[in-house]
């Protein structure tokens, strides 16, 4: 009896502590934005870009005065593919907090790559509809990417 104990006490420990560790993620409220956009931010890092780009749509719809929620939808855009709504989608953003340093950020490295996008896709003699750089010169890209 004493080795099922000894066997059973840190299983028990184990479990335990992944279960408060998902309770500390926020996902229990569907009905609220701040839990649409952990998930999807947990989503994002997992790589799972389509399931992010939801979640965040999600917040959108619950927060739409949240410019880090679509900062990190434009980010999630881009990552599937779909360039032009990231960009409509960081238009908005940048709207929303145009002094953002992380929303500025992600948005002049999405220019240089847009405006890149645009070219190789534009026959010679075509006009392609290019984004803006931010005013306010802060078009570094610090780090290793976007930030969601």
């Amino acid at each position: 009896m004493r080795l099922n104990r000894l066997v059973f006490l840190p299983a028990a420990l184990v479990v335990l502590a992944g279960l408060v560790g998902c309770s500390t993620r926020n996902y229990g409220k569907a009905d609220r934005a701040p839990s649409q956009l952990a998930f999807g931010v947990d989503m994002a890092k997992r790589g799972l870009w389509s399931e992010a780009l939801f979640r965040f749509q999600q917040a959108g719809e619950l927060d739409p005065g949240n410019a880090h929620v679509f900062n990190n939808m434009a980010v999630a855009a881009e990552a599937v593919g779909e360039f032009d709504q990231a960009r409509e989608l960081y238009d908005k953003a940048l709207r929303l907090a145009p002094g953002d340093p992380a929303v500025k950020r992600n948005y002049a490295r999405f220019v240089e790559f847009y405006n890149n996008y645009n070219a190789d896709r534009t026959t010679p003699g075509e006009g392609s509809e290019e984004p803006e750089e931010p005013a306010d010169g802060d078009q570094s890209a610090d780090g290793d990417g976007a930030v969601l």
